[in-house]
């Protein structure tokens, strides 16, 4: 059976709810659109601080949506949600220094109607920024190379998913008395079916329609996981399920992070139902990607 891509996501504003796209292009930070725009705190010590729905699960319940514009803000179904806002893209000569998992960068600073609705639906103060310039943030030297960039995402470009893992992950979940996680806890970009569980924890790289990727790390998974994208409620699982049976080294792990393998592969379409071909896979029985490999120069 072929390797085919299921579903394609992206998360305008990190830790905000994600869209499913028929398509999407690729750019060298990751799919056009995807998390340049991000909360931080926004008075205090902490001032430009990320803040995501690890700490402030109401985050989950925002619908964001790209516009010609900017961006449209709205948190339907939401009793004490402001009114919905329509966010003009910012002036970049306006910025703000941020930091985001030890990556400290500028960004542009949204209006401040944005940050008095964000502050007012979270209860306390907040900013929205937007990266931008997103060649601004380099990913991790020790699992890719100088010149890749990532824009407001934990630390990589894209997410890879597979159904066969959820499937795996769900009745290990199951045999726990737990009810089932959907494929939304991961925030993947791409998901794909037609292979083994795990399959992809032994992949290098692929080639997605007209794109090729490298696979640069496992995912290491954290919290924000146990919180339902439906109701912004925490519970115990997947972390209780992965921390049984996907315990590797110090952390728990789903998915694997993928960056584009190369300038040419910046613009390309990618659709659902496109074929993944595996490139190049190591021998399985390894587990996650977790350490650096050997990167050309």
């Amino acid at each position: 059976m072929p390797l085919t891509v299921t579903s394609l996501h992206r998360y305008p504003v990190k830790s905000m709810r994600g869209e499913a796209l028929a398509d999407a292009v690729v750019e060298p930070w990751g799919l056009a659109g995807d998390r340049r725009w991000m909360v931080v705190l926004g008075e205090g010590p902490d001032t430009g601080r990320f803040v995501s729905a690890r700490s402030d699960p109401r985050l989950v319940l925002v619908e964001p949506r790209l516009t010609a514009a900017g961006l449209h803000l709205a948190a339907p179904g939401v009793e004490d949600a402001p009114a919905p806002l329509d966010v003009p893209l910012p002036d970049a000569a306006t910025l703000l220094d941020v930091e985001i998992w030890g990556s400290e960068l500028p960004a542009a600073v949204a209006s401040t109607a944005a940050d008095a609705w964000l502050s007012d639906y979270l209860g306390h103060a907040v900013r929205l920024v937007h990266l931008d310039d997103p060649t601004r943030r380099p990913t991790s030297p020790a699992f890719s190379r100088a010149d890749d960039r990532v824009g407001f995402a934990d630390g990589y470009p894209l997410l890879l998913t597979t159904e066969r893992s959820l499937a795996a992950l769900n009745e290990a979940v199951a045999e726990n008395d737990g009810d089932p996680v959907a494929m939304n806890r991961f925030r993947p970009n791409l998901v794909v079916d037609g292979d083994v569980a795990w399959a992809e924890d032994d992949w290098r790289r692929v080639r997605v329609g007209d794109a090729t990727f490298r696979m640069v790390k496992g995912c290491a998974r954290c919290v924000l996981t146990t919180v339902d994208p439906d109701t912004g409620a925490k519970g115990r699982e997947p972390m209780w399920t992965l921390a049984r049976t996907r315990r590797f080294d110090k952390g728990v792990w789903f998915g694997v992070n993928l960056v584009p393998d190369g300038p040419a592969d910046a613009g390309v379409t990618l659709r659902v139902g496109d074929e993944l071909e595996v490139l190049e896979a190591v021998a399985p029985g390894g587990g996650p990607l977790r350490a650096a490999p050997a990167v050309p120069a």
